[in-house]
């Protein structure tokens, strides 16, 4: 029902594009992790308040970069008060949440946009298809559930898949380095158009 996404790539790639001198909204859930200093930080808790403050950004944006792992299902019905043990079992029936990054880029005008797919098996190909069904113009694609990278890791390592098809291994080597690389190569984009 859940994933140990730390949020910890997301700051990096904030910390990283306030150094280049970007100006940065960025659109957090809960962490424990420190704001960056400079960045202009809305928390939110849902995936639909995460769309929401997204969308209401984005025209005025010139790069959306979409690391939040957020849950493609959430539980249709919500209770209020506990539910109790009963000694039956229980069916928690799912419906699908909001594809934010779909959603958003549909939109997009002179915007970069860049998605993050986290993947347990055939990254490269699921990140592939991922790039053209989201309408992006880069996918960082990185393998979750192994040791020291991914979800929660200090470090990872990622491949960064861009309109043309072409792929780039960046890493292993810590969030921020791996950040400050992706960020170098989003702002010669950006020159660039």
């Amino acid at each position: 029902m859940s994933n140990p996404s730390s949020g910890k790539m997301g700051y990096a790639l904030a910390e990283a594009a306030l150094r280049t001198g970007w100006e940065v909204d960025l659109v957090s859930g809960p962490t424990s992790l420190l704001k960056p200093e400079g960045a202009i930080v809305y928390p939110v808790v849902t995936g639909e308040e995460m769309f929401c403050k997204i969308n209401s950004l984005f025209e005025l944006c010139d790069i959306l970069i979409m690391t939040a792992a957020v849950m493609d299902y959430r539980p249709r019905h919500y209770s209020e008060q506990k539910v109790k043990k009963t000694g039956a079992g229980l069916v928690v029936e799912l419906e699908p949440v909001v594809d934010i990054l779909k959603t958003v880029a549909a939109g997009k005008k002179h915007q970069l946009v860049v998605g993050f797919a986290a993947e347990t098996e055939n990254i490269e190909a699921f990140a592939r298809r991922k790039l053209i069904q989201k309408n992006a113009d880069f996918i960082v694609a990185n393998q979750v559930g192994v040791p020291d990278s991914g979800f929660e890791a200090d470090n990872n390592r990622v491949t960064l898949i861009d309109h043309s098809g072409e792929a780039c291994n960046f890493g292993p080597e810590s969030k921020l380095a791996i950040a400050k690389e992706l960020i170098a190569r989003f702002s010669f984009e950006l020159r660039d158009r």
